[in-house]
Protein backbone atom coordinates (compact mmCIF):
# COMPACT_ATOMS: atom_id res chain seq x y z
CA UNK A 1 0.00 0.00 0.00
CA UNK A 2 1.52 3.35 -0.87
CA UNK A 3 1.14 6.68 0.99
CA UNK A 4 -1.61 8.13 -1.40
CA UNK A 5 -3.81 4.72 -1.46
CA UNK A 6 -3.75 4.57 2.42
CA UNK A 7 -4.58 8.52 2.97
CA UNK A 8 -7.76 7.83 0.11
CA UNK A 9 -8.63 4.53 1.94
CA UNK A 10 -8.59 6.67 5.86
CA UNK A 11 -10.40 9.40 3.95
CA UNK A 12 -13.15 7.45 2.74
CA UNK A 13 -14.91 6.53 5.94
CA UNK A 14 -18.38 8.72 6.85
CA UNK A 15 -16.94 11.98 7.89
CA UNK A 16 -13.29 11.24 7.94
CA UNK A 17 -11.15 14.42 7.47
CA UNK A 18 -7.47 14.99 7.56
CA UNK A 19 -5.59 17.38 9.77
CA UNK A 20 -2.11 17.94 10.84
CA UNK A 21 -2.40 19.55 15.00
CA UNK A 22 1.30 18.43 15.52
CA UNK A 23 3.38 19.15 12.40
CA UNK A 24 2.86 19.34 8.48
CA UNK A 25 4.12 16.15 7.92
CA UNK A 26 1.95 14.41 10.49
CA UNK A 27 -1.40 13.63 9.03
CA UNK A 28 -4.53 12.56 11.40
CA UNK A 29 -7.49 11.34 10.54
CA UNK A 30 -10.44 11.95 12.47
CA UNK A 31 -13.86 11.01 12.28
CA UNK A 32 -16.36 13.88 14.25
CA UNK A 33 -12.85 15.39 16.60
CA UNK A 34 -11.66 11.85 17.21
CA UNK A 35 -8.60 10.58 16.22
CA UNK A 36 -8.55 6.81 14.18
CA UNK A 37 -5.38 6.83 12.53
CA UNK A 38 -1.96 8.86 12.39
CA UNK A 39 0.54 8.73 9.85
CA UNK A 40 3.77 10.54 8.35
CA UNK A 41 2.96 9.44 5.06
CA UNK A 42 6.23 10.38 3.70
CA UNK A 43 8.17 9.10 6.14
CA UNK A 44 9.90 5.56 4.99
CA UNK A 45 9.07 2.69 6.06
CA UNK A 46 5.07 3.76 5.95
CA UNK A 47 3.75 3.81 9.23
CA UNK A 48 0.58 4.45 10.72
CA UNK A 49 -0.83 4.53 14.48
CA UNK A 50 -4.26 2.81 14.64
CA UNK A 51 -6.50 2.30 17.42
CA UNK A 52 -7.30 -1.42 18.63
CA UNK A 53 -9.35 -2.84 21.69
CA UNK A 54 -6.73 -3.78 24.38
CA UNK A 55 -6.72 -7.69 24.35
CA UNK A 56 -6.27 -7.75 20.10
CA UNK A 57 -3.90 -4.95 20.05
CA UNK A 58 -1.68 -7.87 22.20
CA UNK A 59 -2.33 -10.72 20.14
CA UNK A 60 -1.35 -8.84 16.99
CA UNK A 61 1.22 -7.42 18.23
CA UNK A 62 2.47 -11.71 19.09
CA UNK A 63 1.40 -12.68 15.60
CA UNK A 64 2.95 -9.59 13.35
CA UNK A 65 6.48 -8.19 13.52
CA UNK A 66 4.87 -5.21 11.44
CA UNK A 67 3.02 -4.62 14.71
CA UNK A 68 4.58 -3.07 17.69
CA UNK A 69 3.19 -0.56 20.69
CA UNK A 70 1.65 2.43 19.61
CA UNK A 71 4.81 4.84 19.22
CA UNK A 72 3.49 8.36 21.24
CA UNK A 73 0.41 6.83 22.22
CA UNK A 74 -1.43 4.51 25.19
CA UNK A 75 0.26 1.62 24.47
CA UNK A 76 -3.16 -0.56 25.61
CA UNK A 77 -5.15 1.05 22.87
CA UNK A 78 -2.39 1.66 20.10
CA UNK A 79 0.11 -0.05 17.84
CA UNK A 80 1.74 1.38 15.16
CA UNK A 81 1.68 -1.05 12.01
CA UNK A 82 4.78 -1.35 9.75
CA UNK A 83 2.61 -0.44 6.23
CA UNK A 84 4.76 -2.29 4.15
CA UNK A 85 5.18 -5.45 6.92
CA UNK A 86 1.32 -6.54 6.10
CA UNK A 87 -0.72 -7.65 3.42
CA UNK A 88 -2.76 -4.78 2.18
CA UNK A 89 -6.06 -6.21 2.88
CA UNK A 90 -4.61 -6.74 6.66
CA UNK A 91 -3.65 -2.97 6.85
CA UNK A 92 -7.36 -2.34 5.41
CA UNK A 93 -8.99 -4.55 8.21
CA UNK A 94 -7.21 -2.83 11.13
CA UNK A 95 -7.86 0.90 9.62
CA UNK A 96 -11.24 -0.06 9.42
CA UNK A 97 -11.29 -1.63 12.64
CA UNK A 98 -9.84 1.63 14.31
CA UNK A 99 -12.48 3.88 12.73
CA UNK A 100 -14.99 1.40 13.84
CA UNK A 101 -13.59 1.65 17.17
CA UNK A 102 -13.85 5.01 17.82
CA UNK A 103 -16.88 5.33 16.12
CA UNK A 104 -18.41 2.95 18.90
CA UNK A 105 -16.86 5.72 21.67
CA UNK A 106 -19.24 8.51 19.68
CA UNK A 107 -23.01 9.59 21.61
CA UNK A 108 -25.49 7.64 19.62
CA UNK A 109 -26.89 10.53 17.65
CA UNK A 110 -23.59 11.26 15.73
CA UNK A 111 -23.38 7.32 15.06
CA UNK A 112 -26.88 7.24 13.60
CA UNK A 113 -25.79 10.21 11.81
CA UNK A 114 -22.93 8.37 9.87
CA UNK A 115 -25.14 5.35 9.47
CA UNK A 116 -23.01 3.03 12.03
CA UNK A 117 -25.11 1.54 15.20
Amino acid sequence: MTPAQLREFCLGFNAAVEEFPFTPETSVFKVLGKVFALSALDAEPLKVNLKCEPELAVRLREEHEAIVPGYHMNKRHWNTVTVGGLPDAKVRELVEDSYDLVVAGLPRAERLRLDRP
